[in-house]
């Protein structure tokens, strides 16, 4: 058996400059954690059928979170950027 507790603590953010996430991230995080809930749950039933489902939605909330995770990359990236240029004179 899995607690949720910790599925949950194991989804930390991607991003440690930033204390907020972008809606993918959250999303992401969110539907990872249930994949991983329903996967667990198949288990424990012997579901194959809920062990693939979980394990499909777990891979597209880390994909979905890994989106989001770049665009916060990019956004980080052109506020360096800009900074940077503001400090060159440009």
């Amino acid at each position: 058996p899995v607690c949720l507790a910790t599925l949950l603590a194991g989804l930390g953010s991607h991003n440690q400059r930033t204390e907020t996430m972008n809606k993918d991230q959250v999303k992401g995080t969110i539907k990872e954690a249930a994949g991983k809930v329903q996967k667990e749950f198949g288990k424990a039933v012997d579901s194959p059928k809920h062990q693939i489902e979980g394990g499909m939605k777990e891979v597209a909330g880390k994909t979905q979170k890994a989106v989001g995770n770049i665009k916060e990359d990019v956004k980080d990236a052109r506020k360096d950027a800009n900074r940077e240029a503001e400090k060159r004179g440009y």
